[in-house]
């Protein structure tokens, strides 16, 4: 079966406001304010598509103005938008963040979809969507019922799945979810509560026995955890891989979908059958050129894949 990478996950407007001086959270900042396409699974779904991967993306939007836009801009790049559906009021969020003088986030709401037309599209076609892929992106946090039913979906058909969470509620509370994954991504903020540690104090080398013992214990295939500056760490239990890859250094412009395209190029390698600690590394140049981008997504991505020379390398 040809690859055709499923993303199932949530659209959300982004009203992002960039300080022009030093951010001050209690007084006025002058600055820019723009709207922007975002929510972790959107996001993610045109990252794979502009990597040039096959993608469908299985979702929600509001029919309205704003609303639809997010199909137009999808369509233009060839993503199968089959299952991704209308809807009078709540199909999308809203994300509200502030981005301080250096491009880093300085604070955000988030005002979450109504989950419940997300989920009829699910026990309406849920089979029919897993059969149709031959890898699924799930959006972790939706709800405790999407996840499961999707991953209970996706065993019997062998279909791989790549978690990526939104706000670790679920998770949180139900980390059994995390087996049934074929690589679980997040950063060192959310890998630090699941860990059970701080690993903001520690070095990359000092958090991987920490990674390996948590993958073992849960019974995991793969786990990666983003660093930020300090790039990544790795582990493959079936491999037996592990390891740290630093990140690339970036003009930064905009930090605000960073983690969504290093999940999306890590996925991407995977899905082409390439070793975890290759994937990271694939990973972390889609993550660099996102955040030299005013946008959540890189809109050049398949240009700059053509005349990277890793990529190239790569056949």
């Amino acid at each position: 079966m040809n690859s055709l990478v499923a993303v199932i996950g949530t659209v959300f407007v982004d009203c992002k406001g960039f300080a022009k001086e030093a951010y001050h959270s209690s007084s006025r900042n002058l600055g820019t304010i723009q709207f922007v396409h975002g929510g972790v699974g959107r996001n993610v779904a045109e990252n794979i598509a502009r990597i040039g991967l096959p993608t469908m993306f299985v979702s929600t939007y509001d029919l309205s103005g704003v609303g639809k836009e997010v199909p137009a801009r999808l369509q233009e790049i060839g993503v199968n938008l089959k299952y991704l559906q209308g809807v009078d009021n709540g199909g999308m969020g809203m994300w509200l963040a502030i981005l301080d003088e250096h491009g880093d986030l300085a604070g955000s709401i988030s005002q979450m979809p109504d989950l419940q037309h997300l989920a009829r599209i699910i026990e309406e076609s849920g089979e029919e969507i897993v059969r149709s892929c031959s890898h699924l992106v799930l959006e972790l946090d939706l709800n405790e019922a999407i996840s499961r039913q999707m991953l209970n979906l996706a065993k019997p058909h062998n279909k791989p799945v790549y978690g990526i969470p939104g706000n670790l509620d679920v998770i949180g509370q139900h980390p059994d979810l995390l087996q049934s994954l074929e690589c679980f991504i997040c950063n060192h903020y959310e890998a630090g509560k699941l860990l059970g540690s701080d690993l903001t104090q520690m070095q990359p080398d000092e958090m991987i026995p920490l990674l390996k013992k948590f993958v073992d214990s849960n019974g995991m295939r793969s786990m990666v955890i983003t660093l930020g500056e300090q790039g990544c760490i790795y582990y493959d239990s079936a491999a037996g891989e592990s390891g740290h890859q630093p990140a690339q250094p970036v003009q930064m412009v905009d930090s605000t979908g960073a983690g969504d395209a290093f999940f999306s190029g890590t996925v991407s390698g995977l899905v082409q059958g390439l070793p975890l600690s290759t994937a990271v590394q694939y990973g972390t140049k889609i993550a660099a050129w996102t955040i030299e981008s005013a946008e959540s997504t890189c809109l050049t991505l398949g240009e700059k894949i053509r005349e990277d020379e890793f990529f190239r390398g790569l056949g």
